[in-house]
């Protein structure tokens, strides 16, 4: 289990940067990497029956699965014949703000689910406590309209952390490692389905 970080002030900015890249590698170290492999082929079945992936988040979290977009959709698609059909349930503004001042924050993300999801969806929830109500709600959602689903999570999983069919998980206790690594699996997993899509003659010729 890991332990807070930092727990102790540093004199320098340096040699907090050293201590915090420390903590980066081994927190990655530790992830269970065969999450990955799972989660790849989900996504690789969703986009091949013609589903939906959605994905959302809080705060960090966000910015997470609002960037997933340009991967999904720029990388995934160079080079190959993939058509993924993504969105991010966090950006709608004017959706989540309306649906959180007439019903409850919790269900900003659920509400839409609900609207909009199918059975073969895919629904992505990215929350580092994994406790966050609407992120729990998404999951359930999805349960409940069988919707396919994977959770990413951090310090101790919380709820959301065996909600999910599949979970990867980052064993670490610092927000920025966790969504440092949630944002590296994003980039991990639309790369390799480029690469592994595209033709094998054009790998070192093209930028990732």
């Amino acid at each position: 289990m890991a332990s807070l970080f930092p727990v102790t002030p540093f004199e320098t900015c340096a040699g907090f940067s050293a201590a915090y890249f420390e903590q980066l590698a081994a927190a990655a170290r530790a992830c269970d990497l065969s999450a990955l492999d799972r989660i790849a082929e989900m996504v690789r079945e969703t986009i091949a029956s013609d589903n939906f992936i959605y994905i959302c988040g809080n705060g960090g979290s966000a910015g997470i699965a609002n960037h997933s977009l340009c991967d999904f959709l720029k990388c995934v698609r160079t080079d190959t014949a993939l058509m993924p059909r993504v969105m991010s349930l966090a950006a709608h503004t004017e959706m989540n703000s309306a649906l959180a001042n007439d019903i409850s924050y919790d269900e900003v993300f659920a509400y839409q689910l609900a609207s909009m999801g199918r059975p073969g969806d895919l629904v992505w929830t990215v929350s580092s406590s994994g406790n966050s109500p609407n992120v729990v709600r998404a999951l359930e959602v999805a349960r409940e309209k069988g919707m396919r689903s994977v959770s990413f999570t951090g310090f101790d999983g919380g709820r959301s952390r065996a909600l999910a069919d599949v979970n990867a998980h980052v064993d670490a206790h610092n927000y920025g490692v966790v969504e440092d690594i949630h944002m590296s699996f994003i980039h991990i997993i639309t790369q390799y389905l480029r690469l592994s899509h595209m033709d094998q003659g054009l790998l070192g010729e093209r930028k990732f």
